[in-house]
């Protein structure tokens, strides 16, 4: 009996620990996936028949020497990654200590795969970068830290790997920590903290290593077992976009959906988007039964005490703290579909539950990710990245993607082939004489004296026109 109240607790114990998301990224050859493979192996997460394997298949295909653990095989899954000895796609790990579970995305390092970099990271609390001891901070450095500031990830590791190599040099770490953090410094990235590691040898990666004395920072396990990330999450903004309306019965009529930021109680005053009714919460229902708060990111079911019209796509919110609504906004772009794009075509656009048509009015720039200068606009290629202009065909209710990336993300989707085209993170509102354009016509319709009903047959217009390669800037 005791046995089964041990297991219960372990297991109860178990579902309670938080979980932390990070990504690894560096050149090629820097040691991502030799590292994470390491970080395994030192901290006995691999089962029997893994060990196995990687002994194996480490003798058969690995680069780390005659009798060596190729530790890299764990992650590198594609025959062509083995062949080239290179990460192509991304790789997820998942594991857990006493302290914490992880999910590792093991990210690729060329520049032809930045699209995968960025799904890889886009759910992640941290970045891993790697650089080489011997070569320092390096172009492919600085374009993995300029898409992780761009991602909105608020925690980097340097970790300096191959410092084996340099006889661990205090003097060679301490020069690559002191350019890394100007960089990190020119992008505002704040909470950095740097290890000098050799993944292959497990120096600092489970345990401190006695070839570092002059290292006063714990070992790189220890470090994500503690690193803060409760604070990550916007707990201030409620943000609650419609899914789902449940009805089962004529009793009962909630809303049902995953909360985006913020929290919310049971009697709260909230308000409906895009009508600004205003209620109050009369139950929140999840499961297990009802519970007197929820917070992101809960899945739960809301119920009010006044009969509001609300459907998919809507969002409720609290009256004292709006999102902006609008149809038109500036957002960082990067592209991911094979095809260019093609700016006279209408996308679809997915932003939380909300799904809208979307027209690419303007480029502003695009951005060399090796330097981070702005260069002339022009339609973009795979992988590129830059500053656009968009206009959707209904309302959407956002917020910058630094101050809230769950209402400030989207994506566009080819309305042909569905494939997912670009990843967008929103920047601000566009309004006033940021839509007007000396060399477009545009309808201001209360000088027109056009009213309300008439606006959603305006926007319909206004789209096939543009499908029709005619762009018209229209002022609500």
């Amino acid at each position: 009996m005791s046995e089964n109240l041990d297991i219960k607790a372990f297991l109860d114990a178990d579902e309670k620990k938080d979980l932390l998301r990070l990504l690894t990224a560096g050149s090629v050859d820097d040691g991502k996936s030799t590292l994470i493979g390491r970080l395994l192996f030192d901290s006995k997460k691999l089962y029997e028949d893994q060990l196995q394997a990687l002994e194996k298949d480490s003798k058969r295909v690995g680069n780390a020497g005659a009798g060596q653990i190729d530790y890299a095989l764990l992650l590198d899954g594609l025959k062509a990654e083995r062949e080239e000895g290179i990460t192509i796609d991304v790789a997820y790990r998942y594991f857990s200590t006493n302290q914490r579970k992880f999910i590792i995305a093991d990210t690729p390092g060329h520049e032809q795969y930045t699209r995968n970099m960025i799904t890889g990271g886009s759910t992640a609390n941290l970045a891993i970068i790697l650089v080489d001891a011997r070569t320092g901070v390096i172009t492919q450095t600085r374009r993995h830290t300029f898409l992780v500031s761009l991602l909105g990830i608020k925690h980097i590791v340097l970790a300096v790997n191959k410092m084996d190599l340099v006889d661990f040099s205090q003097e060679v770490f301490e020069n690559i920590k002191r350019e890394y953090l100007a960089l990190t410094d020119s992008l505002g990235i704040e909470d950095v903290t740097c290890f000098p590691l050799s993944a292959l040898e497990g120096d600092n990666v489970v345990e401190k290593s006695d070839r570092t004395p002059w290292f006063e920072g714990t070992s790189l396990l220890e470090f994500l077992e503690t690193v803060p990330i409760h604070r990550d999450r916007n707990m201030d903004d409620f943000r609650y976009p419609v899914q789902y309306v449940l009805r089962p019965n004529l009793d009962f009529r909630g809303f049902c959906g995953k909360i985006a930021s913020g929290v919310i109680r049971k009697g709260d005053e909230v308000m409906a988007l895009p009508s600004m009714k205003r209620s109050h919460v009369k139950s929140i229902v999840t499961y297990e039964g009802e519970i007197e708060e929820a917070f992101c990111p809960q899945c739960v079911t809301i119920t009010l005490e006044d009969e509001i019209d609300i459907s998919r796509g809507e969002m409720i919110v609290r009256p004292d703290n709006v999102p902006n609504v609008g149809r038109y906004f500036e957002t960082m772009l990067v592209w991911m579909d094979e095809q260019p794009m093609d700016r006279n075509k209408q996308f679809f656009l997915k932003h939380n539950t909300n799904t809208t048509r979307a027209t690419l009015d303007a480029i502003n720039y695009r951005v060399d990710v090796n330097t981070m200068e702005h260069l002339e606009g022009s339609d973009f290629k795979l992988n590129e990245i830059g500053s656009v202009n968009i206009t959707t065909a209904k309302t959407l209710y956002f917020d910058a993607y630094k101050d809230n990336k769950a209402t400030g993300a989207f994506i566009l989707i080819d309305p042909i082939t569905n494939n997912t085209s670009a990843v967008g993170m929103i920047v601000r509102p566009l309004e006033g004489d940021d839509l007007l354009h000396e060399d477009v016509p545009t309808l201001d319709l209360p000088k027109l004296g056009i009213t309300a009903e008439h606006h959603e047959a305006i926007a319909k217009a206004v789209a096939e026109l543009s499908r029709q390669g005619l762009e018209v800037k229209v002022v609500y």
